[in-house]
């Protein structure tokens, strides 16, 4: 007769289950396969980067922020090589949209303005699908989030990101607040993306500005560009750069 759970032998402190061994090993093995993954400077001369953002309505301050911050995005990629962008957001009940693919400042600031964040639950899933959707049309160098809450299930979102991960788009997650289970998922995308994850405190533009800064210097250059940055003495460029050698 088998025996329950209750009937098997103790595990003896400090030592695994197979099935925990063979789960590390699992995941050590697709660790192993993204680190394989070139993030060298793209091949084209322009950068494309995903903008993604939660538009729900506690989001209100941050994405006013945000519209003003966008152009420095332009600014720090025009020098290496320009920047394409696309805005994705979501917001209310089950929306979530994408932009056509802009190449100036002015353009993605109009449409920003035309967005006003409603009530709703986060979609970061849906964010990271359409990610691994455009970059099979065309390489999508970086997907930024901007986000300060996580309400799906944290293995879906996993496992999704472990999907961008193989396509080579790493994503740069920052969280306004300090929720320790939205911190822990956020963590969990950008190291299966080979990413970055950053917190900044609410009303901290200056952090902002500097991450996306960062972000937009990676995906126009690849890490030779952050690492320049970095040496500039820009605090997004460091916390990145730190998480991604």
């Amino acid at each position: 007769m088998a025996k329950s759970p209750d009937d098997r032998a103790p595990v003896p402190a400090g030592k695994s289950t197979p099935a925990e061994t063979s789960s590390r090993a699992e995941i050590d093995a697709f660790l192993e396969r993204v680190r394989t993954i070139d993030r060298a400077q793209p091949a084209t001369s322009r950068g494309r980067l995903i903008f993604a953002l939660d538009a729900t309505m506690s989001r209100q301050p941050t994405w006013d922020t945000a519209c003003k911050l966008q152009g420095e995005m332009f600014l720090e990629a025009q020098a290496i090589g320009g920047l394409d962008v696309q805005l994705v957001y979501f917001r209310g009940l089950g929306e979530c949209r994408a932009s056509r693919w802009v190449s100036e400042p002015a353009a993605l600031a109009g449409l920003m303005q035309q967005i006003d964040c409603r009530g709703g639950h986060a979609q970061i899933g849906r964010v990271l699908t359409h990610a691994c959707r455009e970059t099979e049309k065309a390489k999508v160098q970086a997907l930024v989030y901007v986000g300060d809450a996580m309400e799906e299930t944290v293995d879906d979102i996993c496992a999704k990101a472990g999907e961008l991960g193989l396509r080579g788009v790493p994503a740069f997650v920052f969280q306004e607040g300090s929720d320790p289970a939205v911190e822990r998922t956020f963590r969990d995308v950008a190291r299966l993306t080979r990413g970055a994850y950053c917190r900044f405190n609410a009303g901290a533009a200056h952090e902002l500005r500097e991450l996306l800064r960062a972000v937009a210097a990676y995906a126009a250059g690849g890490l030779k560009a952050l690492g320049d940055l970095s040496a500039r003495q820009n605090k997004g460029a460091i916390r990145l750069l730190e998480q991604m050698k």
